[in-house]
Protein backbone atom coordinates (compact mmCIF):
# COMPACT_ATOMS: atom_id res chain seq x y z
CA UNK A 1 0.00 0.00 0.00
CA UNK A 2 1.03 3.24 -1.18
CA UNK A 3 0.58 6.98 0.88
CA UNK A 4 -1.16 9.38 -1.54
CA UNK A 5 2.11 11.53 -1.82
CA UNK A 6 4.06 8.85 -3.49
CA UNK A 7 1.07 8.40 -6.03
CA UNK A 8 2.62 8.53 -9.56
CA UNK A 9 1.07 9.64 -12.65
CA UNK A 10 -1.25 6.98 -14.22
CA UNK A 11 -0.61 7.38 -17.63
CA UNK A 12 2.93 7.36 -16.65
CA UNK A 13 2.89 3.21 -17.02
CA UNK A 14 2.55 3.46 -20.66
CA UNK A 15 5.47 5.24 -21.09
CA UNK A 16 7.32 3.10 -18.66
CA UNK A 17 6.22 0.34 -20.57
CA UNK A 18 7.31 1.87 -23.73
CA UNK A 19 10.68 3.20 -22.77
CA UNK A 20 11.84 3.48 -19.28
CA UNK A 21 14.02 6.13 -19.98
CA UNK A 22 11.24 8.41 -22.12
CA UNK A 23 9.19 7.75 -18.41
CA UNK A 24 12.03 8.98 -16.18
CA UNK A 25 12.36 11.99 -18.68
CA UNK A 26 8.90 12.95 -18.30
CA UNK A 27 7.86 12.26 -14.97
CA UNK A 28 11.36 12.62 -13.13
CA UNK A 29 13.01 15.10 -15.02
CA UNK A 30 9.64 17.30 -16.20
CA UNK A 31 10.75 16.77 -19.85
CA UNK A 32 7.78 17.13 -22.34
CA UNK A 33 8.34 18.19 -26.35
CA UNK A 34 5.22 18.40 -28.82
CA UNK A 35 5.27 16.60 -32.00
CA UNK A 36 2.39 16.05 -34.57
CA UNK A 37 1.85 12.85 -33.09
CA UNK A 38 1.31 13.82 -29.57
CA UNK A 39 -0.50 16.93 -30.65
CA UNK A 40 -2.98 14.85 -32.46
CA UNK A 41 -3.20 12.34 -29.47
CA UNK A 42 -4.26 15.55 -26.53
CA UNK A 43 -6.28 16.77 -29.68
CA UNK A 44 -8.05 13.27 -29.23
CA UNK A 45 -8.40 12.95 -25.25
CA UNK A 46 -9.69 16.72 -25.09
CA UNK A 47 -12.61 15.25 -27.12
CA UNK A 48 -12.84 12.31 -25.03
CA UNK A 49 -12.25 14.03 -21.52
CA UNK A 50 -14.81 16.97 -22.29
CA UNK A 51 -17.27 16.14 -19.05
CA UNK A 52 -19.80 18.87 -20.40
CA UNK A 53 -20.78 16.10 -22.89
CA UNK A 54 -23.46 14.01 -21.35
CA UNK A 55 -24.59 10.61 -23.00
CA UNK A 56 -27.45 8.68 -21.61
CA UNK A 57 -29.44 5.55 -23.11
CA UNK A 58 -31.55 2.89 -21.43
CA UNK A 59 -29.09 0.58 -20.00
CA UNK A 60 -25.82 2.43 -19.63
CA UNK A 61 -24.36 6.20 -18.79
CA UNK A 62 -21.17 7.45 -19.61
CA UNK A 63 -18.66 9.54 -17.14
CA UNK A 64 -15.64 11.28 -18.77
CA UNK A 65 -12.47 12.57 -17.07
CA UNK A 66 -13.51 10.78 -14.21
CA UNK A 67 -10.84 10.97 -11.30
CA UNK A 68 -9.28 7.40 -10.36
CA UNK A 69 -6.24 6.25 -7.94
CA UNK A 70 -5.31 2.89 -6.31
CA UNK A 71 -3.19 2.62 -3.10
CA UNK A 72 -2.02 -1.04 -4.03
CA UNK A 73 -0.71 0.45 -7.09
CA UNK A 74 0.47 4.04 -6.09
CA UNK A 75 -1.15 5.60 -9.01
CA UNK A 76 -3.55 8.19 -9.36
CA UNK A 77 -5.34 10.10 -12.72
CA UNK A 78 -7.84 9.97 -15.22
CA UNK A 79 -10.16 7.56 -17.08
CA UNK A 80 -10.90 8.96 -20.35
CA UNK A 81 -13.94 7.62 -20.62
CA UNK A 82 -15.89 4.67 -18.09
CA UNK A 83 -19.39 2.90 -19.79
CA UNK A 84 -21.72 2.10 -16.97
CA UNK A 85 -23.48 -0.90 -18.19
CA UNK A 86 -26.97 -1.66 -16.41
CA UNK A 87 -25.99 -5.31 -15.01
CA UNK A 88 -27.31 -7.15 -12.00
CA UNK A 89 -23.72 -8.31 -11.25
CA UNK A 90 -23.07 -4.71 -10.87
CA UNK A 91 -23.10 -1.88 -8.74
CA UNK A 92 -25.53 0.35 -7.19
CA UNK A 93 -25.25 4.32 -8.20
CA UNK A 94 -26.17 7.31 -6.33
CA UNK A 95 -29.51 8.31 -8.20
CA UNK A 96 -29.58 5.65 -10.34
CA UNK A 97 -31.45 2.45 -9.77
CA UNK A 98 -30.50 -0.66 -11.08
CA UNK A 99 -26.83 -1.89 -11.18
CA UNK A 100 -24.20 -1.29 -12.91
CA UNK A 101 -20.89 -2.72 -14.50
CA UNK A 102 -18.29 0.23 -15.03
CA UNK A 103 -16.08 -0.51 -18.05
CA UNK A 104 -13.22 1.78 -18.47
CA UNK A 105 -12.42 2.94 -22.35
CA UNK A 106 -8.91 4.47 -23.08
CA UNK A 107 -8.33 6.69 -26.34
CA UNK A 108 -5.14 6.48 -28.35
CA UNK A 109 -3.97 8.16 -31.30
CA UNK A 110 -2.94 5.78 -33.90
CA UNK A 111 -4.06 1.90 -34.82
CA UNK A 112 -3.82 -1.00 -32.24
CA UNK A 113 -0.20 -2.08 -31.57
CA UNK A 114 2.13 -5.54 -31.35
CA UNK A 115 2.87 -4.53 -27.60
CA UNK A 116 1.21 -4.85 -24.36
CA UNK A 117 1.97 -0.86 -23.57
CA UNK A 118 -1.41 0.53 -24.28
CA UNK A 119 -2.71 -2.88 -22.71
CA UNK A 120 -1.09 -1.94 -19.07
CA UNK A 121 -2.63 1.72 -18.91
CA UNK A 122 -6.31 0.32 -19.48
CA UNK A 123 -5.72 -2.32 -16.68
CA UNK A 124 -4.18 0.08 -14.64
CA UNK A 125 -7.60 2.06 -14.87
CA UNK A 126 -9.16 -0.86 -14.30
CA UNK A 127 -7.81 -2.03 -10.90
CA UNK A 128 -8.13 1.98 -10.15
CA UNK A 129 -11.90 1.38 -10.36
CA UNK A 130 -11.70 -2.25 -9.03
CA UNK A 131 -10.42 -0.85 -5.77
CA UNK A 132 -12.72 2.38 -5.67
CA UNK A 133 -15.84 1.09 -6.31
CA UNK A 134 -15.85 -2.55 -4.53
CA UNK A 135 -16.21 -4.73 -7.81
CA UNK A 136 -14.66 -6.65 -10.47
CA UNK A 137 -13.98 -5.62 -14.12
CA UNK A 138 -13.19 -8.47 -16.37
CA UNK A 139 -13.01 -6.43 -19.52
CA UNK A 140 -11.89 -2.58 -20.90
CA UNK A 141 -11.72 -1.54 -24.31
CA UNK A 142 -9.03 0.84 -26.08
CA UNK A 143 -10.25 3.08 -28.81
CA UNK A 144 -7.84 3.78 -31.63
CA UNK A 145 -8.30 7.77 -34.17
CA UNK A 146 -6.89 6.14 -36.96
CA UNK A 147 -8.88 3.05 -37.01
CA UNK A 148 -12.04 4.60 -35.13
CA UNK A 149 -12.72 1.14 -33.85
CA UNK A 150 -12.47 -0.40 -29.98
CA UNK A 151 -10.68 -3.17 -29.37
CA UNK A 152 -11.92 -5.31 -26.44
CA UNK A 153 -9.32 -6.38 -23.90
CA UNK A 154 -9.34 -9.19 -20.91
CA UNK A 155 -8.42 -7.90 -17.82
CA UNK A 156 -7.26 -11.37 -16.22
CA UNK A 157 -4.98 -12.31 -13.44
CA UNK A 158 -1.89 -12.28 -15.43
CA UNK A 159 -2.24 -8.44 -16.64
CA UNK A 160 -2.75 -7.07 -13.22
CA UNK A 161 0.18 -9.14 -11.82
CA UNK A 162 2.36 -7.63 -14.92
CA UNK A 163 1.34 -3.85 -13.64
CA UNK A 164 1.53 -4.77 -10.26
CA UNK A 165 5.42 -5.31 -11.08
CA UNK A 166 5.74 -2.33 -13.52
CA UNK A 167 3.95 -0.21 -10.74
CA UNK A 168 6.64 -1.96 -7.92
CA UNK A 169 9.73 -0.65 -10.79
CA UNK A 170 8.32 2.71 -10.88
CA UNK A 171 8.40 3.24 -7.50
CA UNK A 172 11.79 2.17 -7.23
CA UNK A 173 12.70 4.44 -10.15
CA UNK A 174 11.39 7.09 -8.60
CA UNK A 175 12.29 6.66 -4.74
CA UNK A 176 15.84 6.94 -6.54
CA UNK A 177 15.71 9.55 -8.89
CA UNK A 178 17.14 6.98 -11.86
CA UNK A 179 17.07 7.79 -15.23
CA UNK A 180 18.36 4.12 -17.28
CA UNK A 181 20.84 5.29 -19.95
CA UNK A 182 20.25 5.62 -23.68
CA UNK A 183 19.25 2.35 -25.57
CA UNK A 184 18.47 3.44 -28.87
CA UNK A 185 15.54 1.46 -30.77
CA UNK A 186 13.70 1.44 -33.79
CA UNK A 187 10.72 4.13 -32.34
CA UNK A 188 12.71 6.55 -31.20
CA UNK A 189 13.10 8.73 -34.45
CA UNK A 190 9.13 8.77 -33.33
CA UNK A 191 9.86 10.00 -29.58
CA UNK A 192 8.85 13.71 -29.03
CA UNK A 193 12.13 13.58 -26.83
CA UNK A 194 14.77 11.97 -28.73
CA UNK A 195 16.27 15.77 -28.77
CA UNK A 196 15.88 15.42 -24.98
CA UNK A 197 17.04 12.02 -24.42
CA UNK A 198 20.71 12.01 -26.56
CA UNK A 199 21.22 15.43 -27.82
CA UNK A 200 22.18 15.48 -32.03
CA UNK A 201 25.75 15.14 -31.30
CA UNK A 202 25.63 11.80 -29.62
CA UNK A 203 24.53 10.03 -33.05
CA UNK A 204 26.45 12.37 -35.02
CA UNK A 205 29.90 11.43 -34.19
CA UNK A 206 31.59 9.01 -31.67
CA UNK A 207 32.41 9.83 -28.12
CA UNK A 208 36.49 9.98 -28.70
CA UNK A 209 35.84 12.56 -31.85
CA UNK A 210 34.03 14.84 -29.82
CA UNK A 211 36.45 14.37 -27.30
CA UNK A 212 39.39 15.47 -29.45
CA UNK A 213 36.95 18.12 -30.82
CA UNK A 214 36.09 19.19 -27.38
CA UNK A 215 39.89 19.49 -26.52
CA UNK A 216 41.23 21.16 -29.53
CA UNK A 217 38.21 23.88 -28.97
CA UNK A 218 39.77 24.36 -25.70
CA UNK A 219 43.30 24.75 -26.64
CA UNK A 220 42.30 27.56 -29.17
CA UNK A 221 39.72 29.52 -26.79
Amino acid sequence: MYKEEDFLQLSGIQHFSYCRRQWALICLEVEWEENDRTFEGRLLHEKAHDPFIKETRNNYFISRAMPVHSYTLGLSGECDVVIFYENKNGINIIGKTGKYLPVPVEYKKGKPKNSIDDIVQLGAQAICLEEMLFCSIPYGYLYYGETHHREKVEIDQNLKNHISNLCNEMHEYAKKRYVPHVRRNKGCNACSLKNHCFPEIYHKESVNKYIARYTEDMKNA
